[in-house]
């Protein structure tokens, strides 16, 4: 134990909802480990937010109720917030902070990673390529997860982003490659019933075995809640780059993440920035996006999808808006789908994956799943047209191409983005069902298509025109 973590500071000067003032503090690092003795014997732990000038502002994980400026009794640990890694967390319940919530062990490891990680050098960056498959056809056909891609989903209060978050664990895979791949899923400010549906579903299922669930509760302080998203990432790191797995990270509710630091932000009456947000929101969301990806050298991946409801659903918002602009797609809920029995309610209007390119195709996918995707939104896009325009004028207005089109897009909610919440569909299946839905047209209309690829799909008796 070195000198300074000896020293017990008894020199509180003021607490600020989870916030603890020490004065007169000596050789403080920032993000290090604190331990407090409560006046009624209590040991809580915190961290270091800010130090200097004989300063250290802590953030108290378990709140600072019961704590005074007399009594409370202080030691700095010398050490930064890490996390027991093995391979052994797989199928476990951990809560915010990787503690066991299961009946299992306490999880023991002769490795322990700092929760923070380090910065990934840009240069040793591999671009993400390969697809995983989320079983959803909405996403696998028309805008494809890429391996080490952060793909976002944009959803809003009462639409079922839980549920689609719950099917993607049961079913997302890589095809081929089941074996290498995992997913850890971290849940902040959720309820209990949340978390028990969660637990259910996965257990039920067997995908507990290849998952580990972080699970920060709605009545868990809301400072956990700053470490959830990166105690799972380090989590994931050890299995990509240590274990060499392909691991999938879903994160929600990043809206209550980001609550959480405004709450933080507030406490340290620092200057707030759009909607009360601190000013540093973008750079530190970012230190959590930026934490998925592919390494030269590796073979194991970090793919991210991010959960965020947007207030209003207002797309504006900050949350969604700076999240936008650091990962490489997003996949909008549409309450307009939602309120009709659509589900998953992706909507593929405002839907992109910007990395989609790299991971369909020949050897990937199917060789036709470009062009099949291609004239899957056209055809859809015209048919959204056409209904603002049958509200104006009527559908008697209409041309034949024009109600085949009208037509189309109602089976292509239906048949496409619609499917049951136990539905499991393969990159084969979700191209069939486009080709299908594409035989409403005749060759002449499915211009994004190469010849040779219709003529493909005509002898394979997937395209059928009418």
């Amino acid at each position: 134990m070195s000198k300074k973590t000896s020293i017990t500071y008894r020199t509180v000067s003021d607490i600020s909802g989870p916030l603890l003032i020490i004065e007169n503090t000596h050789d403080v690092a920032y993000n290090e480990v604190v331990k407090i003795r409560a006046p009624d014997g209590r040991l809580l732990t915190g961290t270091v937010l800010e130090t200097g000038r004989g300063k250290a502002v802590i953030q108290v994980f378990e709140g600072t109720t019961g704590l005074d400026t007399d009594e409370t009794a202080v030691r700095f640990t010398g050490e930064t917030l890490k996390l027991q890694v093995s391979t052994e967390i797989l199928g476990r319940v951990l809560d915010g902070s990787g503690n066991p919530l299961d009946k299992g062990p306490p999880l023991t490891s002769e490795d322990r990673w700092d929760i923070h990680g380090s910065p990934i050098n840009p240069y040793a960056r591999q671009y993400p390529r390969q697809p995983i498959q989320t079983g959803l056809s909405v996403i696998d056909g028309l805008n494809t997860l890429v391996r080490g891609q952060k793909l976002p989903i944009f959803s809003g209060s009462g639409l079922p982003h839980n549920r689609i978050a719950a099917q993607i664990v049961r079913q997302a895979n890589i095809p081929g490659e089941e074996a290498d791949f995992a997913i850890v899923f971290a849940a902040m400010g959720i309820t209990a019933t949340e978390a028990q549906y969660f637990m259910k579903s996965f257990e039920e299922t067997g995908a507990l075995e290849h998952t580990t669930l972080f699970l920060n509760l709605a009545n868990d302080p809301a400072i956990e809640r700053i470490i959830t998203p990166r105690a799972a990432l380090t989590a994931a790191e050890y299995l990509a780059y240590e274990s060499d797995m392909h691991v999938l990270v879903i994160l929600t509710d990043m809206t209550n993440y980001a609550e959480a630091l405004r709450e933080i932000s507030a406490a340290r009456s620092e200057v707030p920035g759009r909607r009360g947000y601190p000013g540093y929101l973008y750079t530190d969301l970012s230190l959590i996006y930026e934490r998925a990806g592919r390494i030269h050298g590796r073979k194991g991946t970090i793919t991210q999808m991010p959960i965020l409801s947007m207030p209003q659903d207002d797309m504006t918002h900050p949350i969604p808006d700076l999240s936008g602009y650091i990962t490489e797609g997003q996949l909008p809920l549409s309450r307009s789908l939602h309120r009709r029995g659509i589900y998953p309610p992706i909507d593929p209007g405002p839907s992109l994956s910007r990395l989609m390119k790299e991971g369909i195709g020949k050897g990937m996918t199917r060789f036709d799943h470009q062009e099949v995707q291609a004239h899957l939104y056209y055809a859809y896009s015209e048919g959204r047209d056409l209904r603002d325009l049958v509200a104006v004028v009527g559908s008697e207005a209409l041309t034949q191409r024009d109600q085949k089109y009208l037509h189309f897009a109602d089976r292509f909610e239906e048949e496409f983005i619609n499917q049951g919440e136990h539905e499991d569909r393969s990159f084969e299946e979700t191209l069939d069902i486009g080709w299908g839905l594409l035989s409403e047209f005749p060759e002449r209309e499915l211009k994004r298509c190469e010849p040779a690829t219709i003529e493909w799909a005509k002898n394979k008796g997937v395209y059928i025109p009418a």
